[in-house]
């Protein structure tokens, strides 16, 4: 079955890791989130570094260790972790298809890409670690 909206699953592990870590009174590590989530140990650590590295989330090694997140959880939005992982949401009206020659002077889906665009972006900007 196909899906309007998809999402990297780089992207949603970043996001479900970082609202599992603020919402924890102990540090979390990439397994204990694995076992929450369901997704690859290998891919949560490989994400999760990226997050550090961008100032997300601190890393504290060692056998109990794991991550915690760097700043108050209410001032992180949902597109600051998105755009770490993903980078800029096109929200342009432009065509989706990029067809160069394309016969139609309207576009046949009449801007919803750009609107869904517009509403995802809109709705990761608004909510917060703290809200979800």
């Amino acid at each position: 079955m196909s899906k309007i909206l998809n999402i990297s699953e780089a992207a949603t592990i970043a996001i479900h890791s970082m609202a599992l870590i603020a919402r924890s009174k102990d540090l979390l590590n990439a397994h204990e989130i694995a076992e929450l989530t369901g997704f690859s140990k290998n891919h949560i650590s490989k994400v999760l570094q990226q997050l550090v590295k961008n100032n997300l989330l601190n890393s504290t090694r060692g056998p109990k260790g794991g991550f915690e997140i760097r700043k108050d959880p209410q001032s992180i939005s949902l597109m600051e972790i998105y755009k770490v992982i993903d980078g800029e949401i096109d929200t342009g009206t432009g065509c989706k298809m990029h067809c160069e020659n394309c016969p139609f002077n309207n576009c046949i889906f009449g801007g919803l890409s750009a609107k869904f665009s517009r509403e995802f972006s809109n709705y990761l900007k608004e909510k917060t670690l703290a809200t979800v």
